[in-house]
């Protein structure tokens, strides 16, 4: 059986060495392209996946794709959180799907403008209060139809009703959790993926200042509603779409949920192959659309004379399980909700000890990002930040890296669906603090986790080896969570841990 890191980029070249830039003080700009519920394998560049994605598979070409990436906490606000701060789920303070704070110690914005960036979020941000800026200069906002305030509406609707007023921006009538599908029913120009990449052309197009450029591209999509345009669901008619993985310890999950016509956003619900693959061809789509828009933005980047200049990210919040394990949506610690894509195209003033193109396999997650991009402006990350900086596994060819990273998500959608888990990208153990089941997957053999390995005699030695990991990865807690060296089992929730801003 192929390992996971086999399973992974097909057909990237081996290109040379970046050389060191003249112009070595020189600031990068910074471009952070982010998707929402994007799981980690749907990516063309990924053996064996359907996805048709020539330009994001360009830029893992031009840079270097870390195939065991993740979202520590994989829902939207957490996971942003951990973008924003730099910091680990414990330390920023959202353990599951709560608000982002109105304010943190550190933020990525208003730390990249302290060193001198114009700083600009396009998309989705999903903070809270929803135009707060933690730093940006401006936001320029699709909020995916929130309103989490009397009279907000977001750009993208005010943008959608002066070009189709009296027509319904959501007329696709699929809602914003449903894992069914429809073609758009309206002009594609008014899609807000099309939105999005228009106005990020625009802002590059017309970037005016002899400062440094941080600008976040946040698309709405592949989340839910799957609404690609029906020329882009064309191309994947003869596609063969690769069916939901299956288990034996997940049988009995979703099992008597057969109709998802009787709830449409269910989590948890065996609906057939069929009805998986369809949606899946539609999320793929929604990609596809997607791969569009960074291609028109990679242009622009070229066009303006940035590309070379840049430091590029394309990462995502978190996955979706598309029916694995009869599994729907994310939140759950399996690959298909917690793994993510993630690449890094590096400027040309970082002089490179690797090959553009070569695949990453160190666990890295989105609180590296910060760290990173204050390493690359040669500013030490903060002693409390707990993500790391990306650049020793460019720049060293014997980087010092974590062994393990932490995962967790606060209860969401049922009790027994509260846990958290280790992983490096080969092997993952899964704690689950209500019921107190364990799990462990030996990723490398098994990459969609089908077979639990708890109680496997072969694999005794690590169960006790990642056990003993996540007691030291929880004792820091207290005796709610660690006692006696033993895990404790808990009977509530905790979505907020005591360094959530708010709770100071």
């Amino acid at each position: 059986m192929k390992t996971r890191v086999q399973l992974l980029l097909t057909g990237l070249s081996v290109l040379p060495a970046l050389t060191m830039a003249s112009a070595k003080n020189e600031k990068p700009h910074i471009i952070l392209i982010m998707t929402d519920q994007h799981r980690f394998d749907a990516l063309g560049c990924i053996e064996g996946s359907p996805v048709i994605s020539p330009n994001i598979d360009a830029l893992a070409k031009d840079g270097n794709l870390f195939c065991n990436a993740y979202s520590s906490s994989p829902s939207s606000t957490p996971a942003r959180a951990g973008l924003l701060t730099g910091m680990s789920p414990w330390k920023h303070g959202m353990l599951g799907y709560g608000k982002v704070a109105e304010k943190y110690p550190y933020e990525l914005p208003q730390m990249l403008r302290d060193l001198g960036y114009m700083t600009m979020g396009i998309g989705k941000m999903h903070y809270h209060p929803q135009t707060a800026l933690h730093g940006f200069h401006t936001t320029i906002l699709d909020e995916s139809g929130r309103r989490e305030a009397p009279y907000f509406i977001s750009d993208y609707h005010k943008w959608f009703y002066t070009n189709a007023f009296g027509e319904n921006p959501d007329k696709t009538g699929i809602g914003w959790n449903d894992h069914g599908n429809k073609p758009y029913q309206l002009d594609e120009r008014l899609h807000p993926t099309k939105w999005t990449g228009d106005v990020a052309v625009s802002a590059i197009e017309n970037y005016q200042s002899d400062q440094p450029l941080f600008l976040k591209i946040s698309f709405a999509r592949p989340h839910s509603p799957y609404d690609a345009p029906q020329r882009l669901l064309d191309r994947y008619s003869n596609t063969i779409i690769p069916a939901p993985a299956k288990g034996e310890w997940s049988k009995s999950i979703g099992a008597n949920l057969t109709d998802p016509a009787k709830n449409p956003e269910a989590a948890f619900g065996n609906f057939g192959d069929a009805y998986a693959k369809k949606s899946r061809r539609n999320y793929y789509a929604s990609i596809t659309f997607i791969d569009e828009q960074v291609g028109r933005i990679i242009e622009e980047l070229k066009a303006k004379g940035m590309y070379e200049n840049a430091l590029i990210c394309f990462v995502s919040d978190h996955g979706d399980m598309m029916g694995d394990h009869n599994h729907w949506r994310k939140t759950y610690a399996y690959e298909g909700s917690a793994a993510i894509p993630f690449i890094v195209k590096m400027p040309k003033s970082v002089e490179m000890q690797i090959e553009k193109g070569e695949v990453l396999d160190y666990p890295v997650e989105l609180r590296d990002l910060l760290p990173t991009f204050l390493d690359v402006n040669n500013f030490a990350k903060p002693e409390a930040m707990d993500g790391l900086s990306l650049l020793p596994l460019l720049t060293s060819k014997s980087p010092q890296w974590r062994k393990w990273l932490d995962l967790e998500h606060a209860t969401c959608y049922k009790n027994e669906n509260y846990w958290c888990a280790l992983t490096d990208g080969k092997l993952k153990y899964i704690w689950f603090m209500y019921t107190g089941e364990e799990q462990l997957f030996d990723l490398d053999k098994d990459p969609y986790e089908s077979e639990n390995l708890i109680g496997n005699t072969k694999y005794t030695k690590i169960t006790k080896e990642m056990r003993e990991a996540m007691k030291s990865h929880l004792e820091e807690r207290g005796e709610e969570w660690v006692k006696d060296n033993k895990l404790v089992k808990r009977n509530t929730t905790l979505l907020y841990s005591p360094n959530y801003p708010e709770n100071k």
